[in-house]
């Protein structure tokens, strides 16, 4: 199960690099990405806490071991959390200002 689970994170890390250098990428393209990406941690997420869940592989590690990834998941956390309060809070801004070009009366634009 685990050289299927490492041969599919290094087919999601390819997919997600050829993502990230695609030149010249228009708004759906640029939110697919972002979708393919949010699925992907979704995907570890999960991975991981079937495995945090499940005491007999958690006992095969070292306290060392276990602490270390501790760390990278709380710095790993921490930067995503940071980064989805950061974009959150510009959320309210981006709704009244597309509010206030409605009432100008200039066109409101297709977005996705």
């Amino acid at each position: 199960m685990s050289e299927r689970w490492v041969a599919g994170c290094e087919r999601i890390l390819e997919r997600i690099r050829s993502l990230s250098y695609a030149k010249d990428q228009d708004r759906l393209e640029v939110v697919r990405s972002m979708r393919f990406t949010l699925n992907a941690i979704y995907r570890s997420v999960v991975g991981w806490l079937g495995w945090v869940n499940n005491p007999d592989v958690m006992a095969e590690f070292s306290l060392e071991e276990l602490k270390e990834m501790n760390e990278t998941l709380i710095k790993f956390a921490e930067s995503f959390i940071e980064y989805d309060a950061k974009v959150t809070s510009k959320g309210p801004r981006k709704v009244e200002e597309r509010r206030d070009l409605g009432r100008t009366g200039k066109p409101e634009g297709f977005y996705v």
